[in-house]
């Protein structure tokens, strides 16, 4: 076995990069995902360590030394974080030549060859999924060898190893919550719409939906959606409950939970027999009967993909989802005490000025405990992107973000510019959380908990300070 490290790269100060991340960036308010498609190889391999040196505030000089000891080194890296991964790969090979180091993600699954033609600090990366392959390589199997790799040879010769079979029995993989234990703080993972300290994790893979934006289902996921049985799921919150006790919340964190109903309604009641309090990422178009089982079941809190509120610009995304249909879901989950955190999104194909003045109304009135606004952003290997450089409506840069972390706007069309839609999102923010009864929700729910008085405050700091950042990239 070989003595491996897996690593999320330090990176961009308060930069969420991590592999749960939807999208790979500074965020508004700090907040930080869990590697977990890192520490899921992770846990499979015996005597590992995982460092994610971003969420903890730690440079290469922090880390360097880890590398030291190691024949194995796995980063996961995103296409806006590749450049600075590249570069740290090549720090890793300068200290320590004898290792050989693998990247992983949906940037190096779909951009094999450019990826391993970046350096060659790079010996190998993984196509689509990898817990296995990882395994394999870790265990000492000659990578000529390895199902699901493309590697650099001893000639330096690119070699395209046949794929690896899509994992279906997801009960193979071991629990993730051990390695956080392990080698995590938890406390350093936080978002201010979960409570704190929280734990995420996925109870299974894929997506049924075709959202044409969406990366995840598109390059390593797939669109089956493979579960893992609800005694696996359980067992997992029971070790949290039991080894983790400091944890207020658990997030699962598969692309789309609601997308098998009876399952999430199953595992629902199975939550509710352990007192847990959870959330989960859902379509806006779950039934009244399934909200009830899940509310009773312990669900607090629904991540929800609005994304627009122009009928049109839903049918545009492959979205599968109907504006009343949302609306009536979200009037449910109000009824029900479900707090919502809704994510919209500017920049879309067919947005105009008037679509986008359409979508902050229809976020007002169906009103959202909280929200996240993010400019469309063409990642490789999505239809999206195939769809704007095609189109023109960019150019197929991998610069998707400032040279601090932040979304820059990437789509521009003839009648809408990138720096308008840019500019729209700050607008947005503003006429959400600046109206008179969002402000004295949020100042309420401050009065009651004076912990959350002292996260809001500082979310406020954060906040201020994000807009003062739009405008100076701007």
């Amino acid at each position: 076995m070989m003595r491996t490290l897996f690593l999320q790269a330090p990176s961009f100060d308060g930069y969420d990069g991590g592999a749960g991340a939807r999208y790979q960036m500074k965020r508004e308010v700090r907040s930080f995902w869990y590697p977990t498609w890192l520490a899921q190889p992770a846990a499979l391999v015996e005597g590992s360590k995982l460092i994610d040196a971003p969420a903890h505030d730690l440079t290469w000089d922090d880390i360097k030394h880890e590398v030291d000891e190691r024949d194995l080194v796995i980063l996961h890296t995103s296409t806006p974080s590749f450049r600075q991964d590249v570069h740290t790969a090549e720090l890793i090979k300068a200290r320590n030549p004898n290792a050989m180091i693998g990247l992983i993600g949906a940037k190096v699954a779909v951009e094999t060859q450019a990826s391993l033609e970046a350096s060659p600090a790079i010996d190998f990366v993984c196509r689509n999924e990898f817990d296995f392959t990882i395994k394999d390589v870790a265990d000492g199997v000659p990578l000529a060898h390895v199902a699901g790799i493309s590697w650099r040879n001893g000639e330096g010769q690119i070699v395209h190893n046949p794929d690896r079979a899509v994992l279906e029995d997801m009960d193979q993989l071991p629990f993730v919550s051990p390695v956080y234990k392990r080698d995590l703080t938890i406390e350093k993972y936080f978002g201010g719409y979960l409570k704190h300290p929280y734990v995420s994790f996925y109870t299974g893979r894929g997506c049924k939906s075709r959202c044409t934006f969406c990366l995840w289902p598109q390059t390593v996921g797939g669109h089956n959606y493979r579960t893992r049985s609800i005694g696996h799921v359980i067992e997992e919150v029971k070790y949290i409950q039991r080894e983790m006790p400091e944890v207020k919340e658990i997030f699962f964190d598969d692309d789309t939970l609601t997308d098998n109903r009876p399952r999430v309604e199953a595992l629902a009641r199975e939550l509710g027999k352990l007192g847990v309090t959870w959330s989960c990422n859902a379509k806006a178009n779950v039934p009244y009967e399934t909200l009830k089982v899940m509310k009773e079941g312990g669900c607090r809190l629904l991540l929800v993909g609005y994304e627009s509120g122009n009928q049109q610009i839903l049918h545009n995304i492959k979205k599968g989802l109907r504006v009343d249909v949302a609306r009536q879901f979200t009037r449910d989950c109000h009824a029900l005490g479900i707090v919502i955190h809704g994510t919209f999104i500017l920049g879309l194909p067919g947005e105009t000025l008037e679509t986008i003045e359409e979508t902050i109304e229809y976020a007002k009135e169906i009103n959202p405990h909280t929200i996240q606004v993010s400019l469309a952003a063409p990642y490789p290997g999505t239809f999206l992107y195939r769809q704007a450089t095609e189109n023109g409506w960019f150019d197929g840069s991998d610069h998707l973000l400032t040279d601090g972390g932040n979304q820059i706007a990437q789509l521009s069309y003839d009648h809408l510019p990138a720096s308008v839609i840019f500019d729209k999102v700050e607008e947005f923010y503003k006429r959400f959380y600046f109206r008179p009864r969002k402000i004295g929700a949020i100042v309420g729910e401050m009065i009651r908990d004076f912990d959350m008085m002292k996260r809001r405050l500082r979310e406020g700091v954060e906040f201020f300070d994000f807009l003062r950042r739009r405008k100076e990239a701007a």
